[in-house]
């Protein structure tokens, strides 16, 4: 069961597709409650100074999740909430991928997927050579790991140790057209982060208590950079919407397609 909490972000997310009257609704929602956990009880930011040099940076690499993002900084006080009225629109900082430079507390814009890794093995590195203590924390999706950079990315975490970078899979099982295992199969997902350096746990990725057990353990190693398999449900909270290909991305909505997903929403 989802509280208080999750809905509300959800319907911050349903405002945005009201809006913009399209969205990848099933990639976001498997996104929040790792979201959620990570900005209310890990991450050190400021949202009235996004670009504080202190801060921890936070990559969602499966840029296509936005979504979710946009809900969190939007609570969180990076972006006003009516901004959220304004997704997709012609004058709006909110597209559908995240912009750096465009959206406060976005670190990377991403969307080509495979990237958002690379870019914090760069960022994670860059703190270690200037003793610099802040930590790194990136989110891929699954089929996003299909990539070859990603696992470039990860061997060269491993080489140069880099304990303060900590990895999310979003391993929801379902990307863009199919199931993973029948697109490309990852098992055994958790041995391969394995050999390739990380220190490896799996954890409920809608469970907020076992997020929250989970995060305080980071880094696992004092050796070796960090990944966590977060077993979610693409469009966790709609049960016509969860583990459904036709929700990774959602146009053409119309009126009974937004109140049957409010309605899962009722407090």
């Amino acid at each position: 069961m989802l509280d208080q909490r999750s809905k509300f972000l959800r319907r911050l997310v349903l405002e945005m597709v009201e809006v913009g009257g399209r969205g990848h609704i099933g990639s976001a929602m498997s996104l929040i409650e790792i979201l959620r956990v990570l900005y209310d009880s890990f991450l050190h930011y400021r949202s009235e100074q996004p670009d504080w040099s202190n801060r921890d940076r936070f990559i969602l690499s499966k840029g296509h999740g936005c979504l979710a993002l946009y809900s969190i900084l939007a609570d969180k006080g990076f972006i006003e909430r009516s901004e959220l009225r304004r997704f997709c629109l012609p004058n709006s900082i909110l597209g559908g991928h995240p912009e750096r430079d465009k959206v406060p507390g976005v670190e990377a814009s991403t969307g080509a997927l495979g990237h958002g890794l690379p870019i914090g093995v760069g960022m994670a590195l860059s703190a270690k050579i200037r003793k610099q203590i802040h930590r790194i924390v990136v989110v891929t999706g699954d089929g996003e790991i299909n990539e070859g950079s990603v696992w470039e990315a990860a061997m060269s975490a491993a080489k140069h140790r880099l304990n303060n970078l900590s990895v999310f899979v979003d391993y929801n099982k379902l990307q863009s057209y199919g199931p993973v295992k029948e697109v490309l199969e990852l098992e055994p997902l958790v041995d391969k982060w394995r050999c390739f350096g990380f220190e490896v746990q799996e954890v409920d990725g809608h469970d907020i208590q076992a997020l929250k057990n989970m995060i305080v353990k980071l880094p696992f190693k004092s050796d070796r950079p960090s990944a966590v398999i977060c077993h979610t449900i693409k469009g966790k909270g709609f049960p016509f919407a969860e583990n459904n290909p036709k929700w990774h991305h959602k146009s053409g909505l119309v009126e009974a397609d937004l109140q049957a997903l409010y309605d899962c929403l009722e407090y």
